[in-house]
């Protein structure tokens, strides 16, 4: 279907405008089609070539280094005012172009191929140059129309389909992974900086989004994006990456810094936004690199590692730490290997802590611990990977891959150890999961260990976050007969109120107030007043982490029920711990 020109100049710079296609990088997806074109004419000149007000400028060109010419001297500023391919077989020949930047080039033949847009606006052409004369055949006519096609193909994905974003127009990131692997491969050894910038937390903007809907967020976006793009101007590559997240590549050179002083003076003031006006809470990450440092999709990542810092560390700019990145990776590649580690049958394994009862001293039960020793990286801590679980639904198969060990191992130790009572750490996630409490019923009742010979630890700082199905699953646990511990109690929230709602009988203090217990008067007192108020609440209390006799002899005159650190036993194998016991005098 023929689409006939508009013949209207506004309107179609305009156009032209909105695509945002002028100044911008050289791209392999446009520089395939040229190289095409030229091939398949057996041309030694191909462009993608955009009318401008009062210039032609190439977005892709192949066999030639200008960059643009004068638009009343190209032939493409003919082109565009019909729907027929253009075709000058000798330019020298031609008064319209015999005195023109090309033919003083050497240029003789031209043949362009209208690029016209669906609303009928013509952008320019692809063409094909030799510096011969020469006509074109029906053919070939043929191949530079659906070439042309091909570039407003092109240009439709880049604008419609995926390469900007539907709320602000800006170029998104599939544009900035194209400029990456272009500019990289054509100036590997310069050194770019990258800057993001998230203007808030989406949990700020979700609360005017929940009362106004989301045509307020994306009023706030726009407007936002607005006054970046203002303190940004003179930067040409502009990039919105995410809902909240511009990022801007700067050229080898350029004061990154200045730019960052310029946004932090511009988000300042508060961004109206369906007329309420909301202060916005932006945070600059900013990475340095060379195309050999990383690959376009690592530099993007990277910049996110360098966002969330500065927005974990309170501070509105933060640059690239290539140690902390390190360590973001260990952690995905630790998440990723787990799932081959619960298949392993030498990775995960367990120890045991004896707990005894401080007044006499005797075994009152022993608290499984999981251990991983990973093929390469060698003994991996708990407190390193455990918090990651947590954090993604392998908590199932985790806790019941420690539930299934550790009741297992209990039976077996139940032959040769007075052992009253096996305690196991779970998430406070698993009380989450609808049948937690009948699969392990099921997981303990198959071994033949009795529920009341379990204790299930819960850290402090996740119950405290209970919902109506952790309250109630806590429940079904107490009726079951099954001990619940409350862990680590006193570094998380120590609120006295939620203690009444949870059906816990013992309440384990944290380590770090025992460990120094007998040189700090303060903890001392601290650590009395919880036993004291733990015995009224009708809970046993665990002091953990004792390491000195002097410390444990408190505990014990304070009437703390029982206790484990390093002055009773360090954590020891299932076969270690056969063949242990308290050594403690009474």
């Amino acid at each position: 279907m023929k689409r006939i020109p508009i013949q209207n100049e506004e309107a179609r710079l305009n156009a032209l405008r909105n695509l945002r296609l002028l100044d911008t990088e050289p791209s392999e997806s446009f520089d395939r089609i040229t190289r095409l074109a030229s091939r398949l004419l057996n041309a030694p000149v191909s462009t993608v070539s955009l009318t401008d007000h009062d210039r032609q400028w190439f977005k892709s060109r192949f066999g030639v280094a200008l960059s643009e010419i004068p638009r009343h001297e190209a032939p493409c500023h003919y082109a565009i005012q019909a729907d027929e391919l253009f075709i000058v077989p000798d330019l020298l020949e031609d008064p319209r172009f015999k005195d023109s930047v090309l033919a003083h080039a050497g240029v003789r033949f031209y043949a362009g191929a209208p690029l016209i847009t669906r609303s009928g606006y013509g952008l320019g052409t692809i063409n094909v140059i030799d510096n011969k004369p020469r006509t074109i055949n029906p053919d070939e006519l043929a191949v530079l129309t659906d070439m042309a096609a091909f570039v407003m193909t092109q240009v439709e994905v880049q604008n419609a389909i995926g390469g900007t974003n539907p709320i602000t127009g800006y170029p998104n990131d599939h544009q900035l992974f194209e400029y990456l692997a272009d500019v990289g491969a054509r100036y590997p050894n310069q050194r770019r900086t990258a800057l993001i910038i998230e203007l808030t937390t989406a949990r700020i903007l979700g609360e005017g989004q929940r009362v106004l809907g989301s045509a307020y967020a994306e009023e706030f976006v726009r407007r936002a994006f607005e006054i970046m793009r203002g303190a940004t101007l003179r930067f040409p590559r502009f990039y919105h990456v995410g809902f909240l997240r511009s990022l801007i590549v700067l050229d080898e050179g350029d004061d990154w810094r200045e730019l960052v002083g310029n946004l932090d003076i511009a988000l300042r003031e508060p961004i109206i936004a369906a007329g309420i006006p909301t202060i916005p809470e932006p945070v600059v990450g900013v990475y340095t690199f060379t195309s050999q440092e990383a690959e376009p999709r690592d530099v993007l990542r990277r910049l996110y590692n360098a966002l969330d810092d500065g927005r974990v560390a309170g501070r509105f700019m933060a640059e690239y730490n290539e140690t902390r990145d390190r360590a973001h990776v260990r952690s995905f590649n630790l998440l990723s290997e787990l799932p081959a580690a619960l298949r392993s049958a030498d990775q995960l394994h367990l120890v045991y802590q004896p707990v005894i009862q401080m007044e006499g001293g005797v075994l009152a039960g022993a608290e499984a611990l999981l251990r991983w020793r990973h093929p390469k990286l060698g003994d991996v801590s708990p407190g390193e990977f455990i918090p990651l679980v947590e954090e993604t639904a392998l908590t199932r198969q985790l806790t019941e891959w420690v539930i299934n060990t550790a009741v297992a191992q209990f039976a077996g130790l139940r032959g040769s150890v007075d052992l009253p009572k096996i305690s196991i750490n779970a998430s406070a996630r698993n009380l989450e999961e609808e049948d937690f409490p009948d699969r392990l019923r099921l997981c303990i009742e198959s071994h033949g260990v009795a529920l009341g010979d379990i204790q299930l630890e819960f850290i402090e700082t996740a119950l405290v976050q209970y919902s109506t199905r952790v309250l109630d699953h806590l429940k079904d646990l107490a009726t079951m007969g099954i001990s619940i511990a409350i862990d680590d109690f006193g570094i998380g929230y120590s609120s006295l109120s939620y203690l009444r709602h949870l059906n816990a009988n013992v309440l384990k203090i944290d380590q770090s107030f025992i460990r120094g217990l007998a040189g700090s008067t303060h903890d001392q007192k601290l650590v009395r007043a919880v036993i004291a108020m733990a015995h009224d609440l009708g809970y046993q209390v665990v002091a953990e982490g004792i390491e000195d006799r002097e410390s444990y002899d408190m505990l014990r005159d304070w009437k703390c029920d029982m206790g484990q650190g390093y002055f009773i036993a360090h954590p020891m194998s299932v076969d270690q711990f056969a063949d242990w016991r308290p050594k403690l005098p009474a």
